[in-house]
């Protein structure tokens, strides 16, 4: 049957996955293998690539994120000629900020980071309070300025490796959901909402459904956990001129704020379990932010213009997933990238190539401490996690939600009455 099928049927390695980790893998898979990469949304990028408030940071993650990160830099910030229309990257600067009871675990974040990025700044309270004007004294005691973080142009660094992939000879189809996926001793089969397909190497690269993927192939699960991540835009106060305000980000990582597009984009750092799924935001999610904003600065949000979810997905570890997996011939992992996917993408899509084609991983990434055992899908501490994780879904931590839902909900009640008023003022 294999031999029967359409050429167009058939390639070398199917990745399963348009989003930025698949797209970005099979345009250097493409470089020198016929790649097919299925999409089972009407467009690439619907999920968590098109959600994200991407920056490229390299004091964020673990050890081995930093690293892949670090080792992404030089694509993001000089990418090869004709690439993209406009730079991937533009100047913004990371803020962590610190309470006065937070100073310890600035000061950790300093020793971690200032190994890798060298030029890492302490900033006193009034350093603070005098680059991002909304704090009172008592608010913020010391920061950690990361000068040479940047925006990154998610649109254009995920078309960028879709046009390239497609110079290169590989195929995107879209509406292509993968229903069935078996491997016959020679190839896997891969039957989709638009046909089947077959190859010797599938990329899994299906965000938060990889495990369900992988069970579908009869592989174990990593037990990735997907989880909901929310964000919100609102006006800047009054008069203030904002557009050079680095990212701000507590150091506990409760909160985060930065400017886009005229406005302040926030978030409250929720990491809250949930399915598989097109993620919506809820309100007391929503509500629970003003709360946390309103209490660490003097921002208000008085009308919300836009709020959106996505789904970032995680293992035990908070590691990304990247190998072969050695239960399965021909099956590569590429999962779990949390909230590190589009900044760290260039360098994962490397190892990707150079793995599927059994060659070690590129010098630049061995030379920052990467290492295959670090990424392998059967690496310690992995396995069905999600079930136990996606159970305990309902209980909402930390404590504190709960103890203040009411407080939280009456806030936004009061932003929703606001916006609505502020929408009837504009009609007039």
């Amino acid at each position: 049957m294999l031999a029967a099928m359409d050429a167009d049927a058939t390639a070398e390695v199917i990745v399963i996955g348009a989003g930025i980790a698949g797209a970005s893998a099979a345009c250097e898979i493409a470089a020198r293998r016929r790649v097919l990469l299925l999409e089972r949304e009407s467009q690439p990028g619907y999920h968590t690539t098109g959600r994200s408030a991407a920056l490229f940071t390299e004091t964020y993650g673990n050890a081995a994120m930093r690293a892949l990160t670090r080792a992404s830099r030089p694509f993001l910030f000089e990418p090869p000629a004709g690439f993209a229309p406009t730079p991937l990257v533009s100047a913004r600067g990371t803020l962590l900020v610190a309470r006065s009871d937070q100073l310890a675990a600035l000061q950790r974040a300093f020793d971690e980071c200032s190994r890798l990025v060298p030029n890492l700044q302490r900033c006193s309270g009034e350093e603070v309070r005098r680059r991002v004007p909304c704090f009172a004294a008592d608010q913020v005691a010391g920061g950690l300025l990361e000068p040479d973080a940047r925006d990154i142009d998610v649109h254009a660094l995920h078309q960028g490796y879709l046009r390239l992939m497609r110079e290169r000879g590989g195929r995107l189809l879209c509406n292509a959901e993968v229903r069935a996926l078996a491997h016959d001793g020679q190839r896997w089969r891969v039957a989709t909402a638009a046909g089947e397909f077959a190859a010797p190497m599938v990329v899994n690269a299906a965000g938060a459904w990889a495990d369900e993927i992988a069970g579908l192939a009869g592989v174990a699960p990593i037990g990735l956990v997907p989880k909901r991540r929310t964000a919100i835009t609102f006006d800047p106060p009054a008069g203030a001129a904002i557009a050079d305000w680095p990212a701000v980000i507590d150091v506990d990582e409760q909160w985060y704020f930065k400017p886009e597009a005229g406005r302040l984009l926030a978030s409250p750092a929720d990491e809250t379990p949930s399915p598989p799924c097109d993620a919506q935001p809820e309100e007391l999610d929503i509500a629970v932010l003003v709360d946390r904003l309103t209490t660490a600065t003097l921002l208000r949000v008085s009308r919300i213009h836009a709020r959106w979810a996505g789904l970032r997905s995680f293992v035990a570890d908070k590691s990304i997933v990247a190998g072969f997996d050695d239960r399965a011939p021909g099956f590569y992992w590429l999962a779990g990238q949390g909230g590190y996917g589009i900044q760290t993408a260039p360098a994962v899509a490397r190892a990707a190539a150079a793995l599927i084609e059994g060659q070690p991983l590129p010098a630049d990434l061995a030379d920052l401490g990467i290492t295959q055992a670090a990424l392998s899908p059967r690496r310690a501490g992995l396995g069905n996690a999600q079930a136990g994780a996606c159970a305990a879904s309902p209980a909402r931590a930390p404590a504190r939600v709960a103890e203040r839902a009411g407080a939280c909900a009456a806030l936004l009640l009061a932003c929703q009455c606001a916006s609505r008023q502020g929408a009837k003022n504009e009609q007039r």
